[in-house]
């Protein structure tokens, strides 16, 4: 019956000790050096070395030595793991990053101004584009003098479908169509944005995909395809 009771102490200790770890990650972003080596004048160490002190002796005053060990264990370790997580946080972001361009298709890792995307299984480059705000799914197509939407992409972009002009010719898989031209007032993919891309809506039936064509691709700084990974770089 005691140690039923005494468990459940335990627990509430071990949440106290992982919230006052992450109020010293807090205060000490700087790196992992910084935050095991604060100053110890610090008000902040004060009070850290108090309260961890407190759980300790109250720790090992209710229950056995072995079973305290262990427990003062997992808290060490909960904080180590913490400490490191919150230290690398950066390279972890990228890991998980990279990890999910594997497998999802058109998920882009971004890093500063570089937007990298790997090839998909067909072949093609998925894009994950978002344009005026909504998620649009694009493929990548050099040979596409502009930006091309499908009217259900252009009317969760906003674009006002009901006073389009399908003024413009265009060569598309099913033969020639009209398309009418517009101007989009951002598109963002990854960390690179743009505004005011001029691109062209196709008259609805016409296109299945839409189209990440030259348009957008001309205001990069540069874009390449090297091996298995599309590269785009903004300007500064």
């Amino acid at each position: 019956m005691k140690m039923t009771a005494v468990r459940p102490l335990f627990w509430i200790l071990l949440f106290a000790l992982a919230g006052l770890a992450l109020f010293l990650l807090q205060q000490n972003r700087n790196s992992f050096v910084e935050l095991i080596g604060f100053d110890s004048a610090s008000t902040q160490a004060k009070i850290a070395a108090v309260v961890i002190a407190g759980l300790l002796a109250f720790a090992l005053s209710h229950q056995r030595f072995s079973q305290a060990l262990r427990s003062l264990l997992a808290w060490g370790l909960i904080v180590l793991a913490l400490a490191l997580g919150y230290t690398y946080r950066l390279e972890l972001s990228e890991v998980a990053d990279r990890v999910l361009a594997a497998f999802v298709p058109g998920h882009a890792v971004s890093k500063g101004r570089t937007v990298e995307i790997t090839r998909g299984l067909g072949g093609g480059f998925s894009v994950s584009a978002q344009i005026n705000g909504a998620r649009v799914p694009m493929v990548l197509d050099t040979g596409a003098s502009a930006v091309v939407l499908t009217p259900e992409a252009a009317k969760a972009a906003g674009l006002p479908l009901e006073v389009l002009n399908y003024s413009v010719l265009v060569e598309t898989a099913n033969g020639r169509a009209r398309a009418a031209p517009v101007k989009l007032d951002r598109i963002s993919i990854g960390g690179i944005t743009e505004r005011s891309i001029p691109a062209l809506i196709a008259q609805p039936g016409q296109l299945r995909t839409n189209l990440l064509g030259m348009s957008f691709l001309d205001r990069l700084e540069s874009w390449e395809v090297r091996g298995d990974r599309l590269l785009l770089r903004g300007y500064p």
